[in-house]
Parts: structure tokens; C-alpha cells; sequence
């Protein structure tokens, strides 16, 4: 599911972090400057990646609309990219990314019935530009002979450089083409529902999935017009079992999270765990106003405030501060359960600013270069302690700065981790950098620790008391975390 938080914050749950624009290159003398395409097509270099230097991993830019078809310019862009600005680019070797993404585009012609007897990969010599030219020519060769159909074109495009992203095998490098709906834009596209699963997750720690898939949240659009709820399993996708032998399908889970404004209606075959009940339902995805909100709070016990927080989303720390400070008018507070449940991750000055409210001159984590040189993340102490006990809630879709937060609050021992094993998608911190067609590539330019040095990243942080929520206790309105949290709040972990 995609989301936007205004026209000023186009895309928001994602890590929040600097843009970088594509920088054109002029051609020598007085000629015009030459574009990516015919850069390729000239046999020349793709143009590089270029930091925009107003901007920092705590701000973001918003990224054009992509408006132009992938080209094997753009190709070339994201394999420069990688090459150049990836934290463990001294470990790639270049021949592994085009092989890669030869194989995505052997396969997507495969699966249109358009493969070639000619379809064969170019010999490479080790050098890393003269084996781009190749690849690019045979490229171009193969993809001259296409149908003229632009979206049979565009998926071969976007198989071959999806293949090369995912040959890294990292949470957080991703390659995205993201188009907005005509006149105002909305915040999100989808069926309007969180499950206990995403195909991101799925895509980097598919042995985590565990059955059966099930709604955690409705957050608008079509599932809120059906009143769908959360706990509602999720039986079947268009007649495809979520999980077969126990083995989670990703196409079936991909059908529940489309990317596309063009995606066809999904029929969702349902359990309702309280009532028993089983039925059909068909959503069209679509653009919707979400009603979920990123904070949420609660007065709870009386005088414990609860606060759901979705994303660290720039202001986010202030905001939850905020709504603890209102909660504190109404009663003496005894504590703060602060449930991660579901967080998708963001930025890490909102970590910083967050963990700065209940401890000061701490190390949160580190950010290590490709020499393993690593600097210090530290709480923000610019931010008041509010002296209260603290809880924290988490689950296995608590990712990325969600990871961050977690291990420095267990590290430090800031108070009680409940719930079940933060997400371990934690490899460092995305920049985009956007390329020629208007799309954004992210890649981690450094790798991240933990505050004890520790590798985060595929494992997770464990809870101090493992316990699950299960779709029969969404379905049925009980949260045997919170409830552990209101016992422990106050007292010793």
C-alpha cells in the first residue's frame, strides 16, 4: 500500500531521508547536452547519480512523477547508482548485477511468450563500463524487436532492473515508479487494509510468515466500505490459498497490496474468528483518504498513556510528546506504553528526538561506513525528560527505524519490550536517488548497527516477554500485550 501525507509530503512511510536528483552531464565544446538515452546509445557511460546538497537524512524531497517509459538508459542509471554509492559497493562485482538483470528480462519474456533464440548474454571482460555497453547493446537488440505494446515493454523493463535491486538481497535497497492519480491527490492506493504479512517483508524473511494471514487494520477505502475488520482471516486471494505446505505464496500476498491505479477487483474469500462466519467479498483498489491516524492515544488503567504510533514520519516524536502532555491533564500519569505494533519505519532524527524524552546521553546505534568506520546515533537531549515508565509493544512488522528504536530502548533498558521480535529490517538508511524516468531507487550508502554494536539487520530485537497477538484476539477485541504492559508499567523488566 502506498501512502502520502499532503502535496508538500508526497511519499511519507518510508525511511525519511535525503533526495538526491539526477544530474545531467554537458556533452564537450559547445554541443547540447547529451541525454541519458543517447548517452547509452552512443555507446557512452550512463550519467551518474548526484546528491542534492540542500538536503539531509532527516528532510525530504519530494521525487517527480514519473512520466517517461524505463529505457536501458535508466537501467544503466540504477547500475551506476549501485555501484557507486552502495555501502558494500567494494564487495559487488558488476558482472553479478548484469547477470541479474539479464536473467529478470529472460524470465518476463519467458512469461509473455516473447523469449528469443538470441536472447543470450553478452560475453563481459571484467571491466566495468565496456561490459555495460554490452549488456546495453544486446539489450536495446532484444527490446527493438518488441511488441509495440508500452506496458508489455515496461514490464520488461522493470523485471531486468528489479532483478538487478534484488540481487543485492537487502530490505533496503528498492526500486520504485510511483504514479499519482489525475487532480488532487490522495494519501493512499489499495484495498484499504494492513496484514499481519507484507510482500516487502515477505520478500527479505518469507521463513518468518506464519499462518493464517489476517487483517490487522482497516484503514479506509474499499475493505471500510465492506466492513471488513481486523482479525478477519484471510482464506484465499481470487481462489489462491495464502499459504500452501505451510510455504506463504507472495503472489497471492502481492494481490492484496497493489501498486497500480490499473489493478482488476480482488476477491477475498474471509473467516471471521469471533462469529465463525465465512464469506466472498470483491474490493476494488483505489485512491482513498485514510482514516487511520499516525498517533493515536489513549487514556488507559485511568492513568497510563497509550499511544499507537504507525511511522516515524518527520514531527511524529513531538506529536506523541504532545498527546502524552494532553492525556496528562486529565490524570496523574503513571506511565507510557508506546505501542509499535505494525510501525513501518522512517526517519532517525524522530528516533533520536523520541528516545530523547526518556533518556539522556545514550547511543542509540551506529552508522558504519564501507571501511567500518561507524559514528555514534545519540538520543536528542534537547528534548525534556517527562520522567515516566515506559513500555513498548512490537511485532514481527516493526521495521527499520521501528528496529532502531526498539534495541536502543531494550539496550538501555528504558523500560519492558512486549509483544513478539521487531522485523530485523534494519540494513541502514535509504537515500533516493531518482533516475531518468522519474523513478527512485534507494539505496543504503551506510550500514547500520545496534547500540551494542551488534548486527539488528535479518535477526531483530527479542522482547523481554514474548507475547503474540492473534487473529482471534483482534477479532474478539483482546490485546494480551497491552494488557501485560498495564501490569508491568512502572516496575523493573
Amino acid at each position: 500500500m502506498r501512502t502520502r501525507l499532503s502535496k508538500s509530503a508526497f511519499w511519507s512511510r518510508a525511511a525519511v531521508v535525503c533526495t538526491l536528483l539526477l544530474a545531467g552531464a554537458p556533452a564537450a565544446g559547445n554541443a547540447d547536452p547529451v541525454s541519458a538515452a543517447e548517452a547509452t546509445s552512443a555507446g557512452q557511460a550512463p550519467l551518474p547519480c548526484a546528491e542534492a546538497p540542500s538536503q539531509s537524512p532527516s528532510g525530504r524531497t519530494p521525487a517527480p512523477t514519473p512520466a517517461a517509459a524505463t529505457q536501458v538508459s535508466t537501467i544503466g542509471q540504477a547500475y551506476t547508482c549501485i555501484l557507486d554509492h552502495y555501502f558494500a559497493r567494494d564487495r559487488l562485482n558488476h558482472r553479478d548485477l548484469l547477470a541479474a538483470a539479464f536473467s529478470g528480462l529472460t524470465v518476463e519474456l519467458a512469461r509473455q511468450g516473447l523469449d528469443r533464440s538470441d536472447a543470450m548474454m553478452p560475453p563481459l571482460e571484467g571491466d566495468r563500463a565496456a561490459d555495460w555497453a554490452a549488456f546495453a547493446a544486446v539489450y536495446e537488440r532484444i527490446t527493438a524487436a518488441l511488441p509495440a505494446d508500452a506496458a508489455r515493454r515496461q514490464a520488461v523493463a522493470a523485471a531486468t532492473i528489479n532483478t538487478m535491486v534484488g540481487n543485492l538481497r537487502d530490505n533496503h535497497v528498492r526500486w520504485a515508479r510511483i504514479a499519482p492519480p489525475p487532480g488532487e491527490p490522495r494519501e493512499m492506493y489499495g484495498l484499504g487494509i494492513a496484514t499481519s504479512y507484507t510482500p516487502y517483508h515477505a520478500a527479505h524473511a518469507p521463513q518468518r510468515a506464519r499462518a493464517p494471514l489476517h487483517i490487522t487494520a482497516v484503514t479506509g477505502g474499499p475493505a471500510a466500505e465492506l466492513r471488513l475488520r481486523p482479525g478477519d482471516v484471510i482464506q484465499s486471494v481470487n481462489g489462491a490459498p495464502l499459504f500452501a505446505g505451510g510455504i506463504l505464496s507472495t503472489g497471492a500476498l502481492g494481490m492484496l497490496h497493489p501498486n497500480s491505479a490499473a489493478d482488476d477487483p480482488v476477491r477475498l474469500s474471509l473467516r471471521r474468528p469471533s462469529t465463525g462466519r465465512t464469506w466472498t467479498a470483491t474490493l476494488k483498489p483505489g485512491w482513498f483518504t485514510p482514516t487511520a491516524r499516525n498517533v493515536t492515544p489513549t487514556l488507559l488503567g485511568g492513568d497510563i498513556a497509550a499511544i499507537r504510533m504507525g511511522a516515524f514520519t518527520p514531527g511524529v516524536a513531538d506529536e506523541v510528546l504532545a498527546a502524552v502532555a494532553d492525556l496528562g491533564e486529565l490524570a496523574d500519569l503513571r506511565g507510557v506504553v508506546l505501542d509499535l505494533r505494525g510501525n513501518t519505519g522512517g526517519s532517525p532524527a524522530e528516533v533520536a528526538r523520541l528516545l530523547g524524552a526518556f533518556a539522556h546521553g545514550k547511543i542509540t546505534g551506529y552508522n558504519c561506513d564501507p571501511g567500518g568506520t561507524c559514528t555514534a546515533h545519540r538520543t536528542d537531549d534537547t528534548v525534556p525528560l517527562i520522567k515516566l515508565p515506559l513500555a513498548v509493544l512490537t511485532d514481527d512488522l516493526c521495521a527499520s527505524a521501528c528496529d532502531h528504536f526498539t534495541g536502543a530502548v531494550k539496550h538501555h533498558k528504558l523500560g519492558p519490550v512486549i509483544g513478539t521480535r521487531t522485523s530485523g529490517m534494519v540494513s541502514g538508511v535509504a537515500y533516493p536517488y531518482v533516475l531518468d524516468d522519474g523513478s527512485t531507487l534507494r539505496l543504503p550508502t551506510h550500514y547500520g548497527l545496534g547500540p551494542n554494536r551488534e548486527i539488528v539487520n535479518g535477526i531483530g530485537v527479542p522482547p523481554d516477554h514474548v507475547v503474540p497477538r492473534t487473529a482471534a484476539d483482534l477479532s474478539t477485541g483482546r490485546d494480551p500485550a497491552m494488557a501485560k504492559a498495564l501490569a508491568l508499567v512502572g516496575k523493573v523488566s
